[in-house]
């Protein structure tokens, strides 16, 4: 897939890859584009271009990864970004999966493997909220607490840079629970039920699914060996 750049018409973007728009949402920048470019969109909402860059296109694209670029930006402001990722999945797209599977089973009662998959949604929920409430009051903090402890020492060698992981892909369980119940809908479902909702609560699922695996990425390609340098630096 092609990257964006920053000459590149913002509003043409978003026409092409429709999946950015909650993205960009979180980055404060909403629909009503006009025909500025993604630099001009990003001067005017105050948003680092090279930062939305870099996030935008780890989005869209599997093996895209800067090193580089990456070693420029503050692990605030990769928190910050996970931060908003992380409520927009609790305020928006939990519930919009929560209100289609209701809508969905209340149309089908009766069938057994429906009640299993409403089941199997409870569970995946409250692992994603459990995580989203650990990295809220733990995670996160300790992250910043690092990068005050570095910005604080005058003696901590900050020039090293951060450790890069393999490429290979972290095993994640929220990623699999989502994966686990796309599939059980896709393969198990049996008996009479809706087919438009059906399609609906795949389509919200299959939604959740990419964001949750790109923001990954973000979360053990950049953020964890970024911590995991600093940890270092910090307790030589």
């Amino acid at each position: 897939m092609p990257l964006i750049y920053s000459n590149m018409q913002m509003s043409e973007v978003v026409e092409e890859y429709t999946s950015l728009i909650p993205v960009l949402n979180r980055l404060g920048i909403r629909l009503g584009l006009g025909d500025k470019s993604v630099a001009e969109i990003c001067e005017e909402h105050d948003v680092d271009t090279d930062f939305l860059l870099t996030v935008i296109n780890t989005f869209l694209n599997e093996e895209y990864f800067p090193e580089k670029k990456l070693r420029t930006f503050h692990l605030s402001q990769i928190i910050d970004y996970l931060t908003k990722t992380n409520h927009y999945y609790e305020q928006y797209q939990l519930p919009n999966i929560e209100r289609h599977l209701k809508s969905f089973l209340s149309m089908s009662a009766g069938n057994p493997t429906l009640t299993l998959i409403g089941r199997f949604f409870a569970s995946f929920k409250e692992k994603l909220l459990c995580r989203i409430r650990k990295d809220d009051e733990q995670w996160f903090p300790y992250c910043l607490e690092l990068s005050r402890k570095l910005a604080t020492n005058p003696d901590i060698d900050t020039e090293r840079g951060f450790l890069l992981p393999s490429a290979e892909s972290v095993d994640d369980q929220i990623e699999a629970l989502l994966a686990d119940l796309k599939r059980i809908m896709v393969k198990h479902l049996s008996g009479n039920y809706n087919d438009n909702l059906c399609y609906a609560v795949i389509f919200a699922i299959s939604s959740l699914e990419k964001d949750i695996k790109q923001h990954n990425r973000i979360r053990y390609r950049i953020l964890e060996p970024m911590v995991s340098t600093m940890e270092t630096l910090c307790n030589p």
